[in-house]
C-alpha cells in the first residue's frame, strides 16, 4: 500500500498517513482510480483537534478489518476542512440534507464525479448509541454499489438538486422586507427569548461562545441604551469566565460547553473562537469600564502569545482536547496534587477558590471554575492566587503532553490581529499592537503573493489559493490596524484585497460573494456561504468590510457595493435574523453610522494617542492637511466629530 499522505503538510492528514486506509489527499489521482476501478468513494472530512474525530480514526481507521474492507471496495479520500473549507462547505450541506444536521467527521460516499449518494458523520465500528456500525454500512453501500447503482445515482442527483433549489430560492427577491429595518429588531427579540436567564448563553447545551452575536447586542445597547440587552451579554461573559470553559489555570477559551452552565468544555481551543472572544470583552470593557472583562481579554492574549504564537509572529491553529486517548486529562486537577505542589495551607485556599474537591465535578477529578464565587480567605491574596497558579500552569503542563495544530491559516490569523489591535486600543499596551503588526507581516511574507492570499502555511510551504473567509477576514484586519495606527498604507492594502474580492468572488447577477474564486478548482456545486455560524460568514464580512471602508474613505464606488451587498444579505436573513449578527452590525452602522472623528493633524506625533482614546466603533478619518470644509483651528491639530446627523464644532482636543 502506497502512503499517499506522506508529503501533505496538513497536521490532520499527517495524523492518518500511517493508518492501514489507502488514503488519498483530494486529488485527480483519487478520481482517476475510482473511475478506472469502478469503485465508489468514500471521504472523510475532519481537523486534528476533533475529539470525534479521533474516535472514529481509533475505532475504523486504524481497525486493519475496517481497513480491508475499505481498501477493497472503495478509493478513500482524507480532507481537512480547515485546509479546504470549499470542499467541506459542499458535502457539509449534503450532509445537512441527509441528516438533518452536520459536524465533523463528516463521512459522505461519493461517485467517481464528485456526486454524494450517501451521507453522516462519526459511525461506531459498531452499532451502539442508537446507530449503524461503520462496518454494516461499508457492507450495505457496497452491496448496493454494486446491485442497485442506478437508485443510488438517483439519490445523488436528487441531493445535488435539492441543494441547487435551495440556492436559488434562496436568491429570490422579496420585495416586502428589501429595506427592513425590522430585521435588527427581530433579531434582539430571538435572543431575548433563546436567553439562559440561570445560567447565560443562548439556547440549550451544547453552548457555543458565538462572540459575534454578543457584538451585536453590544452595538445595539450602545446605541439604543436597551439595558435588558447589556444583562444579557454581561450575563453570559461573566458565566463563561466563570465556568470551566476558560482556562483559569493556562488562560483562553475552549470549543464549546456541554451543559447549561459552561462548566464542562469540550475542551479543544481554538485560534478563532478566542479571537472573537477577545473583541467581545474588549468590547464589554469599553461599555461598562467593569475590570474583570480587560482582566479576561488580557489573560486570553497572554495564553495566545504564549502557547499558540509562533518565533516570527504566525498564531497556531488549534490545541487538542485530548491528552493520552482522554478528553480534558490535560485539564483536569486532584484536591492532593495541589496539596503537593503547594503546601496543605495554600492548598486547601487554592481548592477552594476554584472548586477543587475530593468529590470531582468531571469524572471524579476537577475542571477548575469560579461558578461559586468563594472569596480568598486570609491565607493567600489575591497576587498569591496569580503566583501559585503559574505553578499550577508549570505542573500541568509539563505532566501530560498536548497536541498543537501548528499550521496558520490566514483567516484565523486575521482575527486574532483584529482582536489584539482592540486589546491595544482599550488598554494602551504596545505589545499587543506588536504582536498584531508581528503577524501581519508573517502573512505578508509566507501566505501573500502581491493581490493573491494562501489558505495556510506549515513546515515551509503554503497551501491553496485564499478563499472568500480568507480575503474578508484579512480586509477586516487591515481595517483594525489602520484604526490601531492611523497607516494610511493599511487603507491601501485593504482596498487592493477588497477589489480583488469584487473581481473574483463577486456574483454580479445574483449579488453576493461566491466562497471560492474563478480561478480555483471548480467543485460539484459553487455556494455562497452567508450564515455565520462558529465564526461570521466571509459574506457578512464583506458587507461590514463594505460599510467601512467606505465610511472611512468617502468613495462612493464602495457605498454602492455596501448596499448591493446589504440587499442580498436582507433576503438571505429575512427567516432568522440572528444566524447573521456581522451583517446585522453592518446594516444597523448603514442606517445609523457610528461617532465619526474627522482629524487635521498639525504633525504625525498629534494622532498616535487617538485610536487608544476614541471607542472601538469609532470612524477616524485624518486628512493630510487642512481644506476649505475642514479648516486647521488655533494653528493646532484639529477635530470634527460627528454623531449621527449632528456635527460638534471644532475644537483642539478629544
Amino acid at each position: 500500500m502506497q502512503n499517499h499522505l506522506k508529503n501533505q503538510t496538513s497536521p490532520y492528514l499527517l495524523q492518518h498517513a500511517e493508518n492501514p486506509v489507502d488514503w488519498y489527499p483530494w486529488c485527480e489521482e483519487a478520481f482517476e482510480k475510482s473511475k478506472k476501478e469502478d469503485k465508489p468513494i468514500f471521504l472523510s472530512i475532519g481537523y486534528s483537534t476533533c475529539h470525534w474525530c479521533h474516535v472514529m480514526a481509533h475505532e475504523s481507521f486504524e481497525d486493519s478489518e475496517v481497513a480491508e474492507i475499505l481498501n477493497q471496495n472503495f478509493i478513500c479520500i482524507k480532507v481537512d476542512r480547515e485546509e479546504r473549507p470549499d470542499i467541506d462547505s459542499v458535502y457539509m450541506a449534503v450532509c445537512q440534507v441527509f441528516t438533518g444536521s452536520g459536524g465533523w467527521p463528516t463521512s459522505i460516499f461519493l461517485t467517481p464525479d464528485q456526486k454524494p449518494f450517501f451521507a453522516g458523520t462519526y459511525f461506531p465500528k459498531k452499532q451502539k448509541y442508537g446507530q449503524i456500525g461503520f462496518l454494516d454500512l461499508l457492507f450495505i453501500i457496497k452491496e448496493k454499489w454494486n446491485t442497485e447503482r442506478i437508485k443510488l445515482l438517483e439519490s445523488a442527483e436528487s441531493i445535488l438538486s435539492i441543494l441547487e433549489e435551495g440556492r436559488i430560492k434562496d436568491n429570490r427577491v422579496d420585495r416586502k422586507k428589501e429595506n427592513d429595518r425590522d430585521m435588527i429588531e427581530q433579531a434582539i427579540e430571538i435572543y431575548q427569548n433563546s436567553f439562559d436567564t440561570r445560567y447565560g448563553g443562548f439556547g440549550n447545551a451544547p453552548k457555543f461562545p458565538a462572540a459575534h452575536n454578543l457584538l451585536f447586542l453590544m452595538q445595539q445597547y450602545s446605541k439604543n441604551k436597551q439595558d435588558k440587552v447589556l444583562q444579557m451579554v454581561e450575563k453570559t461573559l461573566l458565566q463563561m469566565y466563570r465556568g470551566g470553559l476558560f482556562d483559569h489555570i493556562g488562560g483562553g477559551f475552549s470549543r464549546y460547553s456541554t451543559d447549561p452552565q459552561f462548566l464542562v468544555p469540550h475542551f479543544e481551543k481554538m485560534l478563532y473562537d478566542n479571537a472573537l472572544l477577545i473583541m467581545a470583552y474588549c468590547e464589554a470593557y469599553q461599555i461598562t469600564k467593569k475590570w474583570i472583562y480587560c482582566y479576561v481579554a488580557e489573560k486570553t492574549a497572554e495564553y495566545i502569545l504564549r502557547e499558540m504564537t509562533s518565533q516570527e509572529g504566525g498564531f497556531y491553529s488549534a490545541q487538542d482536547a485530548d491528552s493520552e486517548g482522554k478528553e480534558g486529562k490535560y485539564y483536569l486537577l486532584k484536591v492532593e496534587e495541589i496539596i503537593k505542589l503547594l503546601g496543605r495551607e495554600k492548598g486547601e485556599e487554592f481548592n477552594q477558590y476554584f472548586d477543587i474537591t475530593e468529590k470531582g465535578n468531571f469524572e471524579g477529578e476537577n475542571i477548575p471554575n469560579r461558578l461559586h464565587k468563594a472569596e480568598i480567605h486570609k491565607n493567600m491574596t489575591a497576587e498569591e492566587i496569580e503566583t501559585s497558579t503559574e505553578e499550577i500552569y508549570n505542573y500541568r503542563k509539563n505532566r501530560y503532553a498536548l497536541h498543537l495544530d501548528d499550521k496558520i491559516l490566514t483567516s484565523w490569523n486575521a482575527l486574532m490581529i483584529t482582536a489584539m489591535c482592540h486589546l491595544y486600543r482599550i488598554t494602551g499596551n504596545k505589545k499587543y499592537l506588536s504582536a498584531a503588526k508581528k503577524a501581519q507581516n508573517y502573512i505578508e511574507k509566507y501566505l501573500q503573493k502581491e493581490e493573491i492570499l494562501y489558505v495556510s502555511y506549515r513546515d515551509g510551504r503554503c497551501s491553496g489559493q485564499g478563499y472568500l473567509d480568507d480575503y474578508a477576514n484579512e480586509i477586516f484586519a487591515l481595517l483594525a490596524l489602520y484604526e490601531a495606527t492611523l497607516d494610511k498604507l493599511y487603507l491601501k492594502r485593504a482596498e487592493i484585497f477588497i477589489e480583488k474580492v469584487i473581481s473574483d468572488f463577486y456574483d454580479k447577477k445574483e449579488g453576493g460573494f461566491f466562497l471560492y474564486g474563478i480561478n480555483a478548482e471548480a467543485l460539484i456545486l459553487r455556494l455562497k456561504e452567508t450564515y455565520d455560524g462558529a465564526v461570521f460568514s466571509g459574506n457578512s464580512a464583506m458587507a461590514y468590510n463594505l460599510i467601512r471602508f467606505y465610511f472611512i474613505t468617502g468613495q462612493e464606488r464602495y457605498r454602492n457595493y455596501a448596499e448591493q451587498q446589504l440587499n442580498f444579505l436582507k433576503k438571505e436573513a429575512r427567516d432568522y435574523p440572528a444566524g447573521y449578527a456581522m451583517f446585522l452590525i453592518a446594516l444597523s452602522d448603514y442606517f445609523d453610522m457610528p461617532e465619526k472623528i474627522i482629524v487635521v493633524p498639525k504633525n504625525e506625533e498629534d494622532i498616535k494617542h487617538i485610536p487608544c482614546n476614541t471607542a472601538l466603533s469609532s470612524i477616524i478619518t485624518v486628512i493630510e492637511s487642512p481644506t476649505e470644509e475642514y479648516p486647521m483651528k488655533n494653528e493646532k491639530t484639529t477635530y470634527y466629530v460627528c454623531k449621527g446627523r449632528t456635527c460638534q464644532p471644532a475644537r483642539n482636543e478629544l
